[in-house]
């Protein structure tokens, strides 16, 4: 029914002479329920419907978001605010159209046994962290904590994280990162029960930034015409993220069925499918000038050791938002 309704919606493009508008989408990562929204948006002919031609490309350890939507190999990009404000500061004029993820996932996760039970005790312990942009949430909580991270006897010794679990498995760090729907499930699996475990969610800790947010490069808002093509691309990806939510299940095989790794299993994709669920509920894609607020001066904080020297300008905008939700 599905293709029959796509080959109906192409064919009348074509009796009015309309042409379907390419729009290319970097994920930040690589194809996992994290970014289901725009899997099934994809799937259900969401795009299609909007007149959108749709391409996603995966990410993965090699790839920056910022690199790529900098040298034009993107139109739209997902990334975390923290990297992209970065990125702003630097030069490369990054703005925030759309905010799908309401919360953050991002959380540490520590063995018991090493004796870590409150933040105080991360003091003279080695830390597993994310680089590529991932590492500014954690360095603002350092400094927040009054914690240096260059292996100092009072201050904490960082371990450059690869997007595995392997360090805490493998005791070569007390605590490592972890997202709620991902990486706290691969140390459980590992045969690591709960109660062996003490995580610190950045929510909780009350550091959290945004995640997961859609990013245009600046100088493309100035054309009405990109403007209205990217309110097609947020609703129809907000369409598919509510659709995600409330067919959980079904969103994650239409993940494993864009997955060309074969890498992803469905017990994994499901579970991480329902997580996610928790941390877009409540978003109409509308970014909240709070959730920015809050977010930039955490970066803000920490001194020397601030990831933004300065509060950004322009680094945000609901014109997108405002037209797609009309």
């Amino acid at each position: 029914m599905k293709k029959l309704l796509t080959s109906a919606f192409l064919a009348g493009l074509m009796a009015t002479g309309a042409q379907a508008e390419d729009v290319t989408l970097q994920l930040k990562w690589v194809t996992q329920a994290q970014f289901a929204g725009y899997f099934v948006a994809k799937d259900k002919g969401f795009y299609e419907e909007e007149g959108l031609n749709v391409t996603i490309l995966p990410g993965g350890p090699d790839v920056a978001p910022t690199q790529v939507i900098a040298g034009g190999g993107a139109d739209v990009v997902v990334d975390w605010m923290p990297s992209a404000l970065a990125a702003r500061e630097k030069g490369l004029a990054l703005v925030n159209i759309a905010q799908p993820f309401k919360s953050s996932g991002m959380q540490l996760t520590c063995l018991k046994e090493s004796g870590v039970a409150t933040p105080a005790d991360f003091k003279g312990k080695t830390l597993g962290v994310w680089f590529g942009g991932n590492e500014y949430p954690f360095l603002n909580w350092m400094a927040k904590l009054g914690y240096k991270t260059d292996g100092s006897p009072e201050g904490v010794t960082v371990l450059k994280q690869g997007f595995n679990v392997d360090p805490l498995l493998q005791k070569q760090a007390a605590c490592i990162s972890t997202m709620t729907y991902n990486e706290y499930w691969q140390v459980i699996d590992a045969g690591i029960t709960p109660e062996q475990l003490v995580n610190f969610n950045y929510t909780t800790e009350g550091v959290a930034t945004l995640e997961d947010g859609l990013y245009v490069m600046e100088d493309k808002l100035a054309d009405p015409a990109f403007v209205e093509t990217m309110a097609k691309f947020v609703r129809a990806s907000m369409k598919g993220w509510k659709y995600a939510e409330q067919n959980p299940d079904e969103a994650a095989m239409i993940v494993l069925e864009n997955d060309e790794t074969g890498a992803q299993t469905e017990a994994h994709q499901k579970r991480m499918m329902g997580e996610v669920a928790k941390l877009t509920a409540g978003s109409d894609g509308t970014l909240d000038p709070a959730d920015y607020d809050s977010t930039v001066a955490a970066l803000m904080s920490g001194g020397s050791d601030a990831v933004i020297t300065k509060a950004p300008e322009g680094a945000w905008t609901h014109a997108v938002t405002d037209l797609a939700l009309k």
